[in-house]
């Protein structure tokens, strides 16, 4: 019996993908998958070493990753900036292990493992360049979108 193709939708796709600037991009990709699972997607570097572009995912989500580069979008690493300006949620089933494994490779966690009075359980830590990532269980719940008239 041949095997049903499966065709992927747009519908099926996610319509946001966080997108980051790293000083040390290839060190970035590193130890983003060392510390907290990514799985690189694909990697597009530069002559020079530097990364022009770079896809991880982990789960069904994806974040996009270059190195840093006087460009229209003046995006800069959190340690050069000395700020953050933003973070991301990540949803995990099992943040315990993730958050050991995270402090393994070297995360400074800012947050420790917390029970939410809302539901879930997460923390939150910083990358290796200072960027905020937070992980946990808790999942909002989507709403419907309401067209006008």
């Amino acid at each position: 019996m041949p095997i049903p193709e499966v065709t992927v939708t747009r519908a099926d796709m996610p319509t946001m993908y966080p997108s980051f600037r790293y000083d040390d991009a290839p060190a970035a990709i590193d130890w983003l998958v060392r510390a907290f699972g990514f799985k690189r997607h694909a990697v597009y570097p530069n002559p020079d070493g530097t990364i022009a572009h770079a896809e991880l995912s982990l789960g069904r989500g994806m974040i996009m990753l270059g190195s840093t580069k006087a460009d229209f979008m003046g995006m800069k690493s959190p340690r050069t900036l000395g700020a953050v300006t933003g973070g991301l949620y990540v949803v995990i089933d099992d943040v315990d292990a993730h958050c050991a494994r995270a402090t393994a490779a070297g995360a400074i966690i800012v947050r420790p493992l917390t029970d939410q009075s809302y539901g879930g359980r997460d923390y939150s830590c910083r990358d290796l360049e200072g960027n905020l990532w937070s992980f946990g269980t808790y999942v909002p719940e989507p709403t419907p979108v309401s067209t006008p008239g």
